[in-house]
């Protein structure tokens, strides 16, 4: 092969080589990573803490109810879910011998009454009878023994008077207490409500349910005209709480929703239950109660109190950030880049960015996949 013939054909050799070695880097050359982005932008970021456990709607008012005696059910005025009026009759226990008593104390009262005035009109006499016999010793017609006879005779029977009023007083006490008594075997209802629950039928026995003795109360009564929740916070966040705050309130009975609320009230001491953290109860109101709709005493609930907001921030979805407020930003070089930050505010959702990033740049959001870490070739998930 001639000078001439190798000069015109190395151009050509060189090309293929160089074509053949291009071939084999982009063979082995590192796959880029799918990954899903997620672009920068202004918006708001709040702070909030949410409870560590359910909490429950709880009623305003809820009282249960038992006799203050234990007896046998005579009356059942009301049945399970009944609306009930304050006052109400709910349930009555036999006392037909508290009753009997009742009528006797009330015979004696008149009794006593009536004897009142034969008494009293007796000593009124004798007190005139004094004065007539005074004149008439005044005027020399009686002795003295005589005036004084009289007098000692209307004292006497002034006395009586009194005594006979003590006594109607002492049959009005007699049956006021009987009365009293009758009042321990029923039960009224203390306020408008629903009966959410009665143990017992007519004719069984209704044992009365003193503290520390875990006795079934007779008849279980709720308001539920006004509800609010009732959640356990951990005691780290207590301090942090105060009333008035606004808080959002989502329950499990209607999923993904969430209704504003305000903190109610913050419990003066930590709950140490066994085995669990030690918390502190918060109670929430909802700024509209109707809002929800009807809910039901007992339904499990969440509060997430919002402690601070911040409006038309820099922010990053929070499962976007590496530990450290660290950052992975996808460059237009094609590769991953790791970019350190300085955060602000943050929830579960949105982290506030005071410095780092920029509004529109993105950021891995798929930071748990293979293959993602700075340095690496990427490519948007989908080929976006």
């Amino acid at each position: 092969m001639n000078a001439g013939t190798w000069s015109r054909r190395l151009p050509l050799a060189l090309a293929v080589l160089g074509l053949v070695a291009a071939a084999v880097w982009w063979a082995g050359r590192p796959k880029p990573v799918a990954v899903v982005l997620a672009e920068i932008d202004r918006g708001k970021v709040e702070s909030s803490i949410a409870n560590t456990r359910a909490g429950t709607v709880e009623a305003c008012q809820r009282t249960k109810l038992s006799t203050i005696i234990g007896g046998r059910i005579e009356v059942l005025a009301v049945r399970e879910g009944d609306r009930v009026t304050k006052g109400q009759l709910l349930m009555k226990l036999w006392n037909d011998d508290q009753r009997a008593q009742a009528t006797l104390a009330g015979a004696q009262m008149e009794t006593a009454r009536r004897r009142v005035n034969e008494v009293c009109t007796l000593a009124a006499n004798a007190a005139a009878e004094a004065e007539r016999q005074a004149s008439l010793r005044a005027r020399g017609f009686v002795s003295g023994s005589r005036e004084e006879a009289a007098r000692a005779d209307a004292d006497a029977r002034r006395a009586g008077c009194e005594a006979a009023k003590a006594d109607v007083a002492a049959a009005e006490a007699k049956l006021a207490a009987t009365r009293v008594e009758q009042g321990r075997t029923v039960l009224y209802a203390p306020f408008d409500g629903t009966v959410a629950k009665i143990v017992g039928e007519v004719g069984e026995y209704s044992t009365p349910s003193p503290p520390g003795v875990p006795t079934p109360p007779a008849i279980d009564l709720i308001d539920d005209s006004c509800l609010y929740v009732k959640a356990p916070m951990d005691e780290v966040d207590a301090p942090k709480i105060v009333a008035g705050q606004p808080v959002r309130i989502s329950l499990d009975a209607l999923p993904k929703q969430s209704f504003p609320g305000r903190v109610k009230r913050v419990a003066p001491y930590v709950s140490a239950v066994e085995k669990q953290a030690r918390t502190v109860d918060v109670e929430a109101l909802f700024d509209d109660p109707a809002a929800p709709g009807k809910l039901l005493v007992g339904y499990s609930a969440d509060i997430e109190v919002v402690l601070e907001v911040r409006e038309d921030v820099v922010r990053i979805p929070t499962s976007a950030l590496l530990e450290g407020g660290r950052a992975l930003v996808a460059g237009a070089d094609g590769r991953l880049a790791e970019r350190q930050l300085k955060t602000g505010l943050a929830n579960w959702e949105y982290t506030e960015v005071l410095d780092g990033l920029a509004a529109g740049e993105r950021v891995v959001a798929s930071l748990e996949r293979e293959g993602v870490k700075a340095g690496a070739a990427w490519i948007a998930d989908g080929g976006k």
